[in-house]
């Protein structure tokens, strides 16, 4: 079982690489780096993002908060996803705007968050370069979703998500192409895209060597 203290000497030793990752990783390819990406659209720019990989320390058990973005949403209604968003002007870093945005959208306080690592940046195919903030959670804490945003916040096992096994690899057509990422189910949430990929990313830095 993971602990918190397993994740935190895990987290201490990991150093992100140069290299940003994407969902191109589902197709076995190296990350993309200066290359085009396939799933971006446009002229290729990306927008600076953050978001916040919420670990919870429960009693019986390391979970990972996420949450179900409302349906009419432009993008990725309807998705699981990490609370965060794009850099504003005023933002410090990318942690405050993981901080911030995470306060916005689902109403969980900053100051009960201990931020202990960060994962390689990743590309997500509506154009934007995202940062992953881990930040470690203490219950009890209250949490205020914003309605027009969140649809659900709920909680996973971090266990069973950072399962290697329980990854799997999906494709789609994605403008006239066979698109491949990665997903994992648990129970009736189905974790697909951007989100899935952080989470194999933090899978692999727990479990290796």
């Amino acid at each position: 079982m993971l602990t918190r203290e397993s994740i935190l000497d895990r987290l201490a030793d990991f150093e992100p690489g140069a290299e940003p990752r994407s969902n191109v990783d589902a197709e076995n390819a190296p990350p993309p780096g200066a290359e085009r990406n396939p799933w971006i659209t446009g002229d290729g720019t990306l927008k600076p993002a953050a978001v916040l990989v919420p670990l919870v320390a429960r009693e019986n058990g390391m979970t990972v908060l996420l949450t179900r973005r409302t349906s009419h949403l432009n993008n990725h209604a309807g998705q699981i996803s990490f609370p965060g968003g794009r850099v504003d002007d005023n933002d410090r870093d990318a942690e405050h705007t993981a901080l911030r945005e995470t306060e916005e959208e689902i109403g969980l306080d900053s100051r009960q968050i201990d931020i202990v690592g960060r994962l390689e940046d990743y590309i997500v195919g509506t154009g934007y370069l995202v940062s992953p903030i881990v930040g470690m959670i203490e219950p009890p804490f209250d949490l205020d979703p914003h309605d027009h945003e969140v649809a659900e916040v709920f909680e996973a096992p971090l266990d069973y998500v950072l399962d290697p096994d329980n990854f799997e690899r999906h494709s789609r057509q994605y403008e006239g192409s066979e698109r491949f990422y990665f997903a994992v189910t648990w129970g009736d949430y189905y974790i697909w895209g951007a989100t899935a990929g952080m989470l194999r990313n933090l899978s692999s830095i727990i479990w290796s060597g």
